[in-house]
């Protein structure tokens, strides 16, 4: 069960990259990030009201927040921190490179993931899985090479670096959550980091941002910018409700998550008409190819 989840998830990872690439073309990054957190925010706000006001109602549900103490905040702070850093490299880098370079370079997140799990939880991969991930890292590879085909060359490029530090930042976000799934609720973790991210966004917005921002690419609204929030609450859930079943990897889960590139590369070919294209639906046959290798390690 946990594996169709994380499938579910990566298709709605995709969509959000997608939604994300549109409300960030021509636009300012720190305002779309911090619009972003605030709509997450409001959407898991009468969650967190109902959880403390009406906890006999909530409290055999799925979205009920059990009470946690100071130790249990100061860890979701962290994971805020870890998340954030993580997500303002991959949007500058999202807003600068096309969505078929950037997503498949943040799709490689697992491999390092991946040695995490298998270095701090120890978990181990049977040969289907091992196969089903190796097809998956060459073919990730294989697409990132692709782009230099359009004229961007990856060791000069201030972006693709971002993307690259987005990469280990995820990474390690990753194997906190599957800490964190030990010792908190998993409703706790996906709700409570996101009001620690407003409050350290709200900082960066208004003292490093807003000063200057007539100096900078200037804010447009979006309609897109709210769907942004939906999908990755929709995804997050998802996810965190896969990694709380006992038997879960998150080894997997994550590589798995990142076959959402699938998505994005339909929403370049059809929506941004970029370019390359032959060679990297090539890539992603083997993309697709690992996928089904791992499925069928863990069924």
């Amino acid at each position: 069960m946990w594996l169709l989840l994380a499938f579910v998830s990566a298709t709605l990872l995709g969509l959000y990259d997608v939604v994300k690439k549109i409300s960030l073309e021509r636009n300012a990054v720190i305002p779309v990030l911090f619009l972003n957190i605030f709509f997450c925010c409001l959407l898991f706000l009468p969650v967190v009201l109902l959880s403390a006001l009406a906890p006999d109602m909530m409290r055999n549900t799925l979205l009920f927040l059990p009470a946690i103490g100071s130790e249990g905040h100061f860890l979701l702070f962290l994971k805020a921190v870890i998340v954030l850093a993580s997500w303002i490299f991959a949007y500058f880098s999202l807003k600068h490179l096309p969505i078929t370079i950037a997503s498949p370079i943040k799709a490689t997140q697992p491999i390092l993931t991946l040695l995490g799990a298998l270095l701090v939880f120890g978990e181990r991969l049977n040969i289907w899985q091992w196969a089903g991930v190796l097809t998956a890292v060459i073919s990730l590879f294989l697409l990132s090479r692709s782009g230099k085909k359009e004229g961007i060359r990856f060791a000069h490029n201030k972006w693709i670096y971002f993307m690259i530090l987005a990469v280990v930042t995820g990474s390690v976000s990753g194997l906190y959550d599957k800490y964190l799934m030990t010792c908190l609720d998993r409703m706790n973790v996906q709700v409570w980091y996101n009001f620690y991210q407003l409050a350290i966004m709200g900082v960066i917005l208004f003292t490093l941002w807003y000063p200057g921002r007539k100096k900078s690419t200037p804010f447009q609204w979006r309609n897109t910018i709210p769907f942004i929030s939906i999908l990755l609450v929709l995804a997050d859930f998802v996810y965190f409700y896969a990694l709380s079943y006992e038997d879960s990897m998150i080894s997997i889960i994550s590589l798995v998550r990142r076959s959402g590139v699938v998505v994005s590369f339909i929403a370049g070919a059809i929506w941004f008409k970029e370019r390359n294209l032959k060679a990297k639906f090539i890539d992603l046959l083997l993309v697709l190819a690992g996928m089904y290798l791992i499925y069928l390690g863990t069924r």
